[in-house]
């Protein structure tokens, strides 16, 4: 049974103020209901006023997507009820959406090129916010600090295959948003997800208000099992609207699906319609992530794995070209794999990490003063520290402080009989053939050395010393 996902992403345009008033958009560490006004509180009488800033993001977004922008938009009035919604209507784009007709390059799980088709992105006004009250109360309290917050609607074809797919697409749309300059990934709430999938045949099924990426891929996920299940047994899958219950990795039932008669639509008699498509093409855009993954594989000579990671976030692009210069492949290995790797284990972003510290690591590991092993061992100490709020030490202080540098072939035929006359039964095991037997005879001087030897060079050593007689 073929699975087909649709998206509709909402996402939080980073401006300064609102999307029809002057209301700071700037309020995640204040109080409740501090950032609202009459406007945005929908009292009779208020009148709104369309954010500019917003309108030039939406274009920005639809000429990066190849999109057609109409030569007349319009805003409507989309009605219902809701307690976060003080208007009992939400103030949308319709009929008459900003743009039309666009394209997301993407993988698909075979790993080929794929089109995902953009049918349209509008914008609109984000309602209020719930806030349930813990311990079983029969209330909830509305914060409306977020009422008002511009949203862009990216509404996409039925074109995803699978979870995995829909996941890969979301990731790509980030990464255009983030290079653009018109969202802040890492803001909480700043991108939610209305996930629509079927089985083919089947009725569809819409996710609501996923706020992660990796919960869209375990809602999907889910909901094929549930609806496979529901076929195998012989009964229907209801045309509904279900809920993402994060903590168990489940979908609920909320209510039957709304049809768009249910909504009522009719043109906001308070907003003029819009007609800014003579205004695109004087938009700059800046390098977008195919173009600058095209270009690092060409100027640096990288891998496309590791251009596709380096390009996959603009401050990760931007660090990776500040510390590029003396040798973009060691740099690439080691930005994409080992930093980026103990970034995650940390929590940590790559904002955190001096760039001329990394620079002085990687002329260490140029020259051969350390080997692979000790630079991760110093790379962990500087993270360590910065994650603390302490200085980060130049990697060669730690390595001097510590005595890390390589090993010279002295200690290495000082550390090599001792680790060999101590484990006798090993060296006749790899007498015997046995290929195990000398990578635990390099382990145990690797140990000795505290990583400051090579391990390629010490399993020749080890193995000669050995085949000549020395034992």
């Amino acid at each position: 049974m073929k699975t087909i996902v649709g998206l509709e992403i909402h996402v939080q345009l980073s401006t300064a103020t609102k999307l029809f008033c002057g209301c700071s958009t700037d309020y995640r560490d204040d109080e409740p209901n501090t950032h609202c006004c009459p406007v945005c509180l929908g009292l009779p009488g208020a009148l709104p006023r369309l954010n500019r800033r917003a309108v030039d993001y939406g274009l920005k977004v639809a000429k990066a997507l190849d999109m057609k922008v109409l030569e007349e938009s319009e805003f409507a009035r989309k009605n219902y009820f809701y307690p976060d919604l003080p208007k009992a209507y939400q103030i949308t784009q319709y009929d008459k959406p900003l743009a039309v007709e666009g394209t997301v390059e993407i993988e698909d799980d075979e790993g080929h090129e794929k089109i995902v088709r953009i049918t349209r992105v509008h914008l609109e006004e984000d309602p209020g916010r719930l806030v349930h009250v813990a311990g079983g109360s029969k209330y909830s309290l509305v914060d409306y600090n977020r009422s008002g917050i511009p949203l862009l609607e990216i509404v996409t074809e039925p074109d995803m295959r699978s979870p995995q797919e829909a996941r890969r697409f979301l990731n790509k749309l980030r990464t255009v948003l983030e290079y653009l300059g018109v969202f802040d990934g890492e803001r909480e709430g700043g991108l939610r997800v209305d996930a629509n999938i079927s089985l083919e045949g089947s009725e569809r099924v819409e996710v609501k208000n996923i706020s992660s990426y990796k919960g869209v891929e375990k809602a999907l996920t889910f909901e094929v099992t549930r609806q496979k299940n529901l076929l195998r047994r012989g009964q229907k899958v209801t045309r509904e609207t279900r809920h993402f219950m994060e903590g168990r990795g489940i979908t609920t039932s909320s209510r039957s699906k709304e049809e768009e008669h249910d909504y009522r639509y009719f043109p906001e008699p308070d907003l003029r319609p819009l007609r800014v498509a003579d205004r695109v093409a004087a938009i700059d855009l800046p390098e977008l992530p195919t173009a600058r993954k095209n270009r690092f594989m060409a100027q640096y000579g990288i891998s496309l794995n590791h251009a596709r990671t380096l390009t996959g976030d603009p401050k990760l692009a931007d660090f990776y070209e500040r510390v590029a210069s003396a040798d973009p492949v060691l740099a690439a290995t080691w930005v994409a794999d080992t930093l980026l790797g103990e970034l995650n284990y940390r929590d940590m972003g790559i904002a955190a990490v001096p760039a001329e510290r990394i620079v002085e690591l990687l002329a260490l590991l140029r020259t051969e003063t350390i080997t692979d092993t000790v630079g991760v061992q110093v790379l962990r100490e500087m993270l360590d520290a910065c994650a603390a709020g302490k200085p980060c030490e130049p990697p060669a202080v730690i390595v001097e402080r510590e005595g890390l540098a390589r090993a010279t072939g002295d200690e290495f035929a000082q550390v090599v009989e001792k680790v060999v006359a101590a484990n006798p039964q090993a060296v006749e095991d790899y007498r015997a053939g046995k290929k195990g037997a000398l990578n635990f005879l390099v382990g145990q001087v690797m140990k000795e050395t505290r990583g400051r030897a090579d391990p390629r060079e010490l399993g020749k050593i080890v193995s000669g010393y050995i085949d000549t007689g020395g034992v």
